[in-house]
């Protein structure tokens, strides 16, 4: 059963409207910056408990390459790394000796999930409901690539972290924007630290507001911070021009969060109550 939660005002209003059609991909561009935020693409992740996810909507990542961060996990699409549960999508990292289908083995699995050829967007609001994992090493995210992936190579398709927390600042939510010259440690970034306890003791509301030249972040319903395509450096390019797809994972390691220690616990589970993407009416 879904918990209660407080939406901002416009968002209400959409979904007090009826919400919109549903889209299964393109671009949805209204690009105003007025209007209302209506309802173009969701997943509630109602299905029945032990079931997979909507497989209309997620693909899957999968083996244990590293995934350009030195990643120390394979990411599978067993229903023990990712399943619903409990009106959630559960993605669950576990600490096993597992071999992929690359071949690679590794000591710890974990799932990524991605609407890649399902769902992309221009523009609106991106938004999850998501309780975070929390340990050293631990490194949750719901971020989006641009759908220009395969002919463009990262950084030049851009990409958007709506949402990474980092095992060492359990209480910190980063936002960063990713493209041709301002990419890896010099992405453009922001954070929000809760004042008291961290991330993972509650769920909370990671989204992004996306018009045009402007990206601005969210942690539930407080914005934290605005990159504008003026804050690209001299000789980047500001990429944000094109649908992006969406993407869900707990990675375990890697060159930001470094490798899990004794005091990591496992297994360790991301709960998502819902993804929903909004355009301007």
């Amino acid at each position: 059963m879904k918990a209660v939660f407080a939406l901002p005002f416009a968002l209400s209003l959409a979904l007090a409207c009826g919400g919109g059609s549903t889209s299964t991909g393109g671009n949805n561009n209204n690009n105003n910056g007025t209007g209302t935020w209506v309802l173009s693409w969701s997943d509630e992740f109602n299905g029945a408990d032990g079931s997979a996810p909507d497989s209309s909507k997620w693909a899957f990542d999968v083996g244990g390459n590293g995934w350009g961060n030195n990643e120390l996990e394979t990411y599978t699409s067993r229903s023990t790394n990712a399943q619903i549960t409990g009106g959630n999508l559960v993605i669950t990292a576990q600490a096993e000796t597992f071999t992929g289908t690359d071949g690679i083995t590794r000591s710890y699995t974990s799932a990524r999930l991605k609407t890649q050829g399902l769902f992309s967007q221009a523009n609106g609001r991106f938004e999850a409901r998501i309780k975070v994992p929390t340990g050293k090493g631990i490194w949750p995210a719901f971020w989006m690539l641009g759908t220009d992936l395969a002919n463009n190579p990262w950084p030049a398709c851009g990409e958007v972290d709506i949402a990474e927390v980092v095992g060492q600042q359990p209480s910190t939510v980063w936002g960063t924007l990713h493209g041709p010259g301002y990419s890896g440690g010099n992405g453009l970034s922001a954070s929000k630290t809760l004042t008291s306890g961290k991330l993972s003791d509650d769920y909370h509301v990671y989204a992004v507001e996306w018009e045009n030249t402007t990206i601005r972040f969210y942690l539930d319903d407080t914005l934290y911070a605005t990159r504008t395509s003026a804050e690209v450096p001299t000789g980047g390019l500001w990429v944000f021009d094109h649908p992006f797809f969406l993407i869900l994972n707990v990675a375990v390691g890697g060159n930001w969060p470094g490798s899990p220690d004794g005091s990591t616990t496992w297994p360790q589970k991301m709960y998502v109550d819902y993804v929903r993407v909004y355009r301007r009416s």
